[in-house]
């Protein structure tokens, strides 16, 4: 997708060291940022520099490629791959992509690995972006159904940031938007402004504006009442973590909107490849959620009126804050799971149909 006219991906190797968007800049500076560690790599994932759990996946393999640029030992390979599993808890596909590369990498010979690593880590990418592209025509079936019934613009709402700015190109829940618009389909998004990190009003709407698609940024208790006035024809969602019996597990906030989805009889989808899929885990409460740092909700951070990034704190420093990154939205308030090979139910019959 595109910044300032140019096409970018989120992340790529280059003369040994991996360049990613610095996403805690955005959308007021725009800085390539060069990693040349597998702690810088651990860092990045830590501190939402990436983030989303494509993107998170991503950066762990290129993680381990650096691991062995630094050091070609295998007890120092295992220590870098435990140690970035262990950056953020939610997101799957941080796990599953630590997995398949090691599963690649055991055995094989020091002279031999770092090509194997790379390979594998451009596979993880290039079948990621392939997996986007492919949701966005499966979801885009969903958007035109809808056009064709209301003759008028696709209100849609989606929350946090599902876009490309979480994966490596085109995004799971905009995914279908982008395909939409590039079909010359009419859609407005209302966008969740997602706090405490705002990655709706930072990220989503500064992507739908680069690819010039008509946005509204609004607070996350907006969209009930949105709902209600029939100004919202259907919602699409992202997942961290997504179970085989279709419980999703995402952003927190995500569950109240599937609760007024529900009400207002206005279909609510999730959108995800496979890879963010959990085969093992069945009860939703025990996935890992990530409780994050309650500076995060203490804190803002804009430009002020000079034109500077600055943070300042909205909070009596008396007041405590809990800060849950994430919520589970139960499978019987999700009217499908948008995938790489088609929409399915949210539920274990569903998800098997598509990936026996």
């Amino acid at each position: 997708m595109k910044i300032n006219g140019k096409s970018y991906k989120t992340i790529w190797f280059e003369n040994n060291l991996v360049k990613i968007i610095d996403q805690t800049k955005l959308p007021h500076q725009f800085i390539i940022k060069e990693l040349k560690t597998v702690k810088e790599s651990i860092n990045a994932i830590k501190q939402m520099e990436v983030r989303g759990a494509p993107l998170i996946g991503a950066t762990a393999a290129y993680g381990l490629v650096l691991s062995i640029i630094e050091n070609n030992d295998l007890s120092y390979l295992k220590k870098s791959s435990e140690q970035l599993v262990n950056s953020r808890p939610t997101a799957i596909n941080l796990k599953w992509a630590v997995d398949r590369m090691m599963k690649k990498l055991l055995g094989v010979n020091n002279s031999d690995i770092l090509k194997i690593a790379l390979d594998e880590a451009k596979a993880i990418t290039i079948e990621d972006e392939n997996f986007c592209k492919n949701i966005g025509l499966n979801g885009l079936k969903i958007i035109e159904d809808i056009a064709n019934k209301k003759k008028d613009t696709v209100n849609i709402l989606t929350h946090c940031n599902a876009g490309w700015l979480a994966t490596i190109d085109w995004g799971t829940a905009t995914s279908p938007i982008y395909h939409a618009h590039q079909k010359g389909i009419k859609v407005h998004v209302w966008v969740d402004e997602t706090r405490p990190r705002n990655q709706g009003a930072n990220l989503t709407s500064y992507e739908l504006n680069e690819e010039g698609i008509p946005n509204t940024v609004i607070t996350d208790n907006a969209g009930g009442i949105l709902m209600q006035r029939g100004q919202v024809d259907m919602c699409i969602v992202g997942t961290d973590r997504t179970l085989s019996n279709g419980d999703v597990c995402n952003k927190i906030g995500t569950y109240l909107k599937a609760l007024a989805a529900k009400d207002n009889n206005i279909p609510f989808y999730v959108a995800l490849p496979s890879s963010t899929i959990d085969w093992n885990i069945k009860d939703h409460n025990k996935i890992p959620i990530e409780e994050r740092n309650p500076k995060e909700l203490s804190y803002v951070e804009g430009l002020d009126e000079d034109n500077k990034v600055k943070k300042v704190r909205i909070y009596s420093e008396k007041s405590k804050a809990m800060n849950l990154a994430f919520d589970i939205t139960p499978a019987k308030y999700v009217t499908g799971l948008i995938t790489e090979k088609g929409v399915c139910e949210a539920s274990e019959k569903g998800l098997k149909g598509l990936f026996k």
